[in-house]
């Protein structure tokens, strides 16, 4: 046990060091989590699988001296379990003694974390630890770590991060040149359709076979064997059916009736689980009144456009609903936190508004979301949806996203702002 752990602390100190001298695609997040790098709290790095958290947190901490270790290795389930402190003397005897930051990878799959993590922070330690499961922050963490922890979440690449790896630079100055504007929305598409996962962007692999593994490898590591779920099929058809309903409203009831599952209880936990392993989100409907929330229909968000075509029944991509996912996942990127300060919205004559945002207490912004605003008829629906909520909620902010179309709207004094999505995605983000 003892040859075989210190083995694993040798092969993973020789995989940082390669990690370490990769090229690397500067994330948003980057300055927030540096802010709080030297502060005696628990960074906490959350994200899905393959999201690039590891590499995130690696270069975050490269001019420091730190140890890393990854309880993600397939081999520790071959030596049955690790003893943590046998893992801290061999981590000293690889790093040294006077090293005192410590990379944790994956830190959910180790037993009784907290406890272990709360020691090392006790004794001094600068911990930084990544996680694939939201219930890292929520739980565990709000439970042994009460305002100890720093979450810093990593999600796929943002629109920005996507360029950035594309080598793709705007010059503001031939921005309205066909060429340059062609190119943009060339890739503005690919990035509707394939999503922003590291490895698919990087390395143009093919995002639905890539996918595809993926969120199987996140549904059994991340939710079947985390949570021991027995009807693991019952489990992958609900993430399925989700998936392929995306941007669109669920109940547990009417889940039940497609799925012949058990009841709405179990839907309602397995739905947690997929949430908890960043696979999906749910947004609840926005009212004052905290009981029509909680009975509204929910809508159904994928955290990644790639999952959506991984997992797709139909052969034609609906582009409005992936663009208007698009924009659920952003706004979460920038830290609007969802349930919180976004939702989405039904007026009093069940006109829906995609996206409610908030500041604060108050209603700052109504987005819809429309990949085509020549039809006359589509518009006029979209225009009457957002002035009938902007009236109902007193909110003067409303822009509708469409695929390459910018314009003013003005209509009984109330003007909407319309734009198209790629200059949206480029606009300055909000953490």
């Amino acid at each position: 046990m003892q040859n075989s752990l210190k083995n694993v602390v040798s092969s993973q100190k020789l995989q940082k060091e390669e990690l370490l001298a990769l090229a690397y695609i500067d994330r948003t997040k980057e300055p927030f989590a540096r802010k709080w790098l030297d502060s005696t709290l628990i960074k906490v790095v959350l994200g899905p699988r393959r999201a690039g958290k590891s590499v995130f947190s690696l270069m975050l901490l490269k001019d420091y001296p730190f140890m890393y270790f990854n309880f993600d290795d397939e081999i520790l389930s071959n030596i049955g379990g690790v003893s943590t402190d046998e893992l801290m003397k061999e981590l000293h005897v690889a790093y040294g003694g006077d090293v005192k930051t410590i990379l944790f990878d994956e830190i959910q799959n180790l037993p009784s974390w907290e406890l272990f993590v709360n020691r090392l922070h006790r004794a001094g330690y600068n911990l930084v630890l990544t996680g694939s499961n939201a219930q890292l922050l929520s739980k565990e963490l709000a439970t042994h770590l009460t305002g100890r922890h720093m979450p810093i979440e990593i999600l796929p690449f943002d629109f920005n991060e996507f360029l950035r790896a594309k080598k793709f630079v705007i010059n503001q100055e031939y921005a309205s040149l066909p060429r340059q504007r062609g190119e943009l929305l060339h890739l503005t598409e690919n990035y509707l359709l394939n999503g922003g996962f590291p490895e698919v962007t990087l390395n143009n692999v093919d995002s639905k076979d890539y996918l595809d593994v993926l969120l199987d490898a996140s549904l059994f590591k991340d939710v079947v064997k985390r949570h021991r779920v027995k009807f693991s099929t019952q489990i992958g058809n609900l993430a399925a059916h989700l998936i392929n309903n995306f941007a669109n409203l669920y109940t547990a009831r009417k889940l039940l009736e497609a799925l012949n599952l058990k009841s709405a209880t179990t839907i309602e936990k397995y739905i947690d689980y997929l949430e908890e392993a960043y696979l999906i989100f749910s947004l609840l409907r926005y009212s004052p009144k905290s009981l029509e929330r909680i009975k509204s229909p929910r809508k159904v968000y994928v955290v990644d456009n790639g999952f959506v075509g991984a997992k797709a029944i139909q052969h034609s991509p609906d582009k409005g609903r992936l663009m208007e996912n698009l924009v659920f996942i952003e706004l979460v990127k920038r830290g609007v936190k969802p349930n919180r300060e976004l939702f989405y919205y039904k007026t009093r004559n069940n006109r829906e508004v995609d996206f409610v945002v908030k500041k604060g207490i108050e209603v700052a912004e109504l987005i819809q979301v429309c990949y085509d605003l020549t039809n006359p008829e589509a518009e006029q629906r979209e225009i009457k949806a957002l002035i009938e909520a902007g009236k109902e909620l007193k909110v003067k902010k409303l822009t509708i996203l469409t695929w390459d179309e910018s314009r003013q709207i003005e209509k009984d004094g109330i003007i909407i702002k319309v734009a198209p999505l790629w200059e949206w995605l480029l606009e300055k983000t909000i953490l």
